[in-house]
Protein backbone atom coordinates (compact mmCIF):
# COMPACT_ATOMS: atom_id res chain seq x y z
CA UNK A 1 0.00 0.00 0.00
CA UNK A 2 1.19 3.71 -0.91
CA UNK A 3 2.17 5.38 2.17
CA UNK A 4 0.20 8.91 1.49
CA UNK A 5 -3.01 5.91 0.88
CA UNK A 6 -2.48 4.63 4.48
CA UNK A 7 -2.10 7.71 6.08
CA UNK A 8 -5.14 9.60 5.12
CA UNK A 9 -6.80 5.81 6.23
CA UNK A 10 -5.08 5.88 9.48
CA UNK A 11 -5.30 9.53 10.64
CA UNK A 12 -8.14 10.93 9.62
CA UNK A 13 -7.83 14.22 11.86
CA UNK A 14 -4.40 15.08 9.84
CA UNK A 15 -0.82 14.47 9.94
CA UNK A 16 2.35 16.19 8.81
CA UNK A 17 4.72 13.21 7.86
CA UNK A 18 6.54 13.49 5.30
CA UNK A 19 8.82 11.76 2.99
CA UNK A 20 12.85 12.14 2.42
CA UNK A 21 14.94 9.10 0.66
CA UNK A 22 12.24 7.02 1.31
CA UNK A 23 12.64 7.79 5.06
CA UNK A 24 9.30 8.64 7.22
CA UNK A 25 9.09 11.16 9.60
CA UNK A 26 5.99 13.46 11.40
CA UNK A 27 3.58 13.94 13.58
CA UNK A 28 -0.46 12.82 13.16
CA UNK A 29 -3.46 13.25 15.19
CA UNK A 30 -5.49 10.76 16.93
CA UNK A 31 -8.61 11.16 19.11
CA UNK A 32 -6.83 14.49 19.88
CA UNK A 33 -4.00 12.88 20.92
CA UNK A 34 -0.21 13.53 18.89
CA UNK A 35 1.40 10.05 17.99
CA UNK A 36 5.05 10.76 16.44
CA UNK A 37 5.44 8.58 12.95
CA UNK A 38 8.40 7.55 12.07
CA UNK A 39 9.01 4.65 9.04
CA UNK A 40 10.38 3.62 5.53
CA UNK A 41 8.66 3.54 2.49
CA UNK A 42 9.54 1.81 -1.34
CA UNK A 43 11.02 -1.10 0.19
CA UNK A 44 13.96 0.68 0.89
CA UNK A 45 17.12 -1.60 2.51
CA UNK A 46 17.78 -0.54 5.75
CA UNK A 47 21.34 1.74 5.49
CA UNK A 48 23.68 3.36 7.58
CA UNK A 49 21.74 6.39 6.41
CA UNK A 50 17.92 5.43 7.16
CA UNK A 51 19.40 3.77 10.52
CA UNK A 52 20.85 6.89 12.14
CA UNK A 53 17.38 9.04 10.80
CA UNK A 54 15.23 6.98 12.55
CA UNK A 55 17.17 6.72 15.78
CA UNK A 56 17.49 10.62 15.84
CA UNK A 57 13.77 10.86 15.19
CA UNK A 58 12.89 8.54 18.68
CA UNK A 59 15.72 10.23 20.65
CA UNK A 60 14.49 13.82 19.62
CA UNK A 61 10.90 12.75 19.92
CA UNK A 62 11.94 11.22 23.50
CA UNK A 63 14.04 14.77 24.29
CA UNK A 64 11.24 17.11 23.73
CA UNK A 65 8.11 15.14 23.78
CA UNK A 66 8.00 12.67 26.50
CA UNK A 67 5.87 10.01 26.38
CA UNK A 68 3.97 10.59 23.13
CA UNK A 69 3.49 6.94 21.91
CA UNK A 70 5.28 6.34 18.44
CA UNK A 71 4.16 4.59 15.32
CA UNK A 72 6.56 2.65 13.14
CA UNK A 73 5.44 2.27 9.57
CA UNK A 74 7.39 -0.68 7.78
CA UNK A 75 8.22 -1.25 4.56
CA UNK A 76 12.13 -2.65 3.63
CA UNK A 77 13.50 -5.55 1.90
CA UNK A 78 15.98 -5.88 5.35
CA UNK A 79 19.60 -4.83 5.80
CA UNK A 80 21.22 -2.69 3.07
CA UNK A 81 23.75 -5.64 1.99
CA UNK A 82 26.47 -3.47 0.41
CA UNK A 83 29.92 -3.27 0.64
CA UNK A 84 30.14 0.54 1.69
CA UNK A 85 28.00 -0.42 4.72
CA UNK A 86 29.42 -3.28 6.17
CA UNK A 87 33.03 -1.96 6.10
CA UNK A 88 31.41 0.68 8.34
CA UNK A 89 29.71 -1.43 10.48
CA UNK A 90 25.76 -1.54 9.63
CA UNK A 91 25.14 -4.15 12.69
CA UNK A 92 26.65 -1.55 14.99
CA UNK A 93 23.99 1.19 13.60
CA UNK A 94 20.97 -1.16 13.49
CA UNK A 95 22.28 -2.23 16.84
CA UNK A 96 22.16 1.78 17.94
CA UNK A 97 18.22 1.76 16.54
CA UNK A 98 17.14 -1.36 18.16
CA UNK A 99 18.97 0.69 22.02
CA UNK A 100 17.26 4.15 20.98
CA UNK A 101 13.67 1.92 20.65
CA UNK A 102 14.25 0.06 23.58
CA UNK A 103 15.16 3.76 25.30
CA UNK A 104 12.08 5.31 24.36
CA UNK A 105 10.20 2.22 25.52
CA UNK A 106 12.20 2.55 29.15
CA UNK A 107 11.21 6.30 29.15
CA UNK A 108 7.10 5.33 28.55
CA UNK A 109 6.52 5.84 25.01
CA UNK A 110 4.01 3.65 24.11
CA UNK A 111 6.13 1.40 20.51
CA UNK A 112 3.11 0.20 17.84
CA UNK A 113 4.80 -1.55 14.50
CA UNK A 114 2.73 -1.73 11.16
CA UNK A 115 4.18 -3.71 8.41
CA UNK A 116 2.18 -1.98 5.54
CA UNK A 117 4.18 -3.45 2.51
CA UNK A 118 7.02 -5.77 3.35
CA UNK A 119 9.27 -6.54 6.32
CA UNK A 120 12.34 -8.77 5.41
CA UNK A 121 15.17 -9.68 8.32
CA UNK A 122 17.09 -7.21 10.11
CA UNK A 123 14.99 -4.17 8.87
CA UNK A 124 12.06 -5.76 10.37
CA UNK A 125 14.32 -6.61 13.64
CA UNK A 126 15.12 -3.03 14.52
CA UNK A 127 11.67 -1.96 14.29
CA UNK A 128 8.51 -3.80 14.19
CA UNK A 129 10.43 -6.75 16.73
CA UNK A 130 11.55 -4.18 18.95
CA UNK A 131 7.94 -2.47 19.20
CA UNK A 132 5.77 -3.31 21.87
CA UNK A 133 3.00 -4.81 19.91
CA UNK A 134 3.60 -5.49 15.81
CA UNK A 135 0.47 -5.38 14.01
CA UNK A 136 -0.08 -6.07 9.97
CA UNK A 137 -2.02 -5.59 7.11
CA UNK A 138 -3.41 -8.64 5.41
CA UNK A 139 -1.31 -8.27 1.83
CA UNK A 140 1.68 -7.52 3.94
CA UNK A 141 5.15 -9.55 3.06
CA UNK A 142 7.18 -10.88 6.14
CA UNK A 143 9.68 -12.88 6.16
CA UNK A 144 12.95 -13.41 7.54
CA UNK A 145 14.40 -15.41 4.37
CA UNK A 146 13.37 -16.17 0.50
CA UNK A 147 12.82 -20.15 0.59
CA UNK A 148 15.17 -20.14 -2.62
CA UNK A 149 18.22 -18.16 -0.75
CA UNK A 150 17.46 -20.31 2.33
CA UNK A 151 17.92 -23.78 0.22
CA UNK A 152 21.06 -21.90 -0.88
CA UNK A 153 22.49 -21.18 2.67
CA UNK A 154 21.52 -24.41 4.57
CA UNK A 155 21.53 -27.03 1.57
CA UNK A 156 18.13 -28.12 2.01
CA UNK A 157 16.26 -28.79 -1.22
CA UNK A 158 13.68 -25.58 -1.97
CA UNK A 159 11.34 -28.88 -2.50
CA UNK A 160 11.57 -29.65 1.35
CA UNK A 161 11.58 -26.42 2.75
CA UNK A 162 8.56 -25.79 1.03
CA UNK A 163 6.78 -29.11 1.93
CA UNK A 164 8.25 -27.59 5.90
CA UNK A 165 6.54 -24.39 5.06
CA UNK A 166 2.96 -25.52 4.75
CA UNK A 167 3.34 -26.96 8.44
CA UNK A 168 5.79 -25.28 9.97
CA UNK A 169 5.06 -21.23 10.31
CA UNK A 170 8.84 -20.80 10.71
CA UNK A 171 9.65 -22.08 7.10
CA UNK A 172 6.91 -19.65 6.05
CA UNK A 173 6.48 -16.62 4.58
CA UNK A 174 3.57 -13.86 5.52
CA UNK A 175 1.27 -12.21 8.24
CA UNK A 176 -0.79 -15.13 8.96
CA UNK A 177 2.69 -17.34 10.00
CA UNK A 178 4.09 -14.39 12.03
CA UNK A 179 0.90 -14.23 13.62
CA UNK A 180 0.93 -17.87 14.61
CA UNK A 181 4.22 -17.43 15.45
CA UNK A 182 4.05 -14.88 18.56
CA UNK A 183 5.67 -12.15 16.18
CA UNK A 184 2.18 -10.35 14.93
CA UNK A 185 -0.27 -8.74 17.73
CA UNK A 186 -2.83 -8.93 15.08
CA UNK A 187 -3.52 -8.70 11.51
CA UNK A 188 -5.62 -5.00 11.00
CA UNK A 189 -8.65 -5.25 8.51
CA UNK A 190 -11.49 -3.66 7.76
CA UNK A 191 -11.46 0.01 9.61
CA UNK A 192 -7.41 1.08 9.84
CA UNK A 193 -8.05 4.04 11.84
CA UNK A 194 -10.25 1.86 14.53
CA UNK A 195 -7.86 -0.50 14.74
CA UNK A 196 -4.91 2.22 15.38
CA UNK A 197 -7.00 3.69 17.81
CA UNK A 198 -7.39 0.43 20.15
CA UNK A 199 -3.57 -0.09 19.57
CA UNK A 200 -3.06 3.02 21.35
CA UNK A 201 -5.31 2.37 24.42
CA UNK A 202 -4.10 -1.24 24.95
CA UNK A 203 -1.94 -1.61 28.18
CA UNK A 204 1.50 -2.61 27.85
CA UNK A 205 2.11 -6.08 29.46
CA UNK A 206 5.68 -6.54 28.69
CA UNK A 207 7.18 -9.44 25.38
CA UNK A 208 4.31 -11.99 25.24
CA UNK A 209 5.64 -13.08 21.54
CA UNK A 210 6.40 -16.25 23.11
CA UNK A 211 3.40 -16.98 25.01
CA UNK A 212 1.24 -16.18 22.06
CA UNK A 213 3.71 -18.00 19.64
CA UNK A 214 2.52 -21.31 22.31
CA UNK A 215 -0.93 -20.20 22.49
CA UNK A 216 -1.57 -20.21 19.10
CA UNK A 217 0.85 -23.22 18.21
CA UNK A 218 3.40 -21.46 16.10
CA UNK A 219 5.93 -21.39 18.98
CA UNK A 220 5.72 -24.58 20.94
CA UNK A 221 9.26 -24.54 22.71
CA UNK A 222 10.22 -21.30 23.26
CA UNK A 223 8.06 -20.32 26.24
CA UNK A 224 8.50 -23.48 28.20
CA UNK A 225 12.23 -22.73 27.65
CA UNK A 226 12.05 -19.72 29.04
CA UNK A 227 9.79 -20.73 31.93
CA UNK A 228 12.74 -23.77 32.97
CA UNK A 229 14.92 -21.64 32.79
CA UNK A 230 13.54 -19.05 35.39
CA UNK A 231 12.35 -22.35 37.55
CA UNK A 232 15.27 -24.30 37.23
CA UNK A 233 13.24 -26.83 35.76
CA UNK A 234 12.84 -29.02 32.78
CA UNK A 235 11.98 -28.32 29.47
CA UNK A 236 8.57 -29.97 28.89
CA UNK A 237 7.51 -31.21 24.85
CA UNK A 238 3.96 -29.71 23.79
Amino acid sequence: MDWKKLASTLFHEGHSIGEQNEFLSGDAQVDGQTVAVIGTTGHTPIGIEIALAQAQAILRTVRDFPGRPILMLIDTQGQRLRHRDEMLGINSYMAHLGKCVDLARRKGHKIIGLVYDQALSGGFITSGLMADACHALPDATIRVMGLPAMARITKVPEEQLTELAQSNPVFAPGPENYLRMGGLESIWHGDLAAHLRTALTQPVAGDQRSALGLQRGGRRLAQPVIDAVLSGGHVQRV
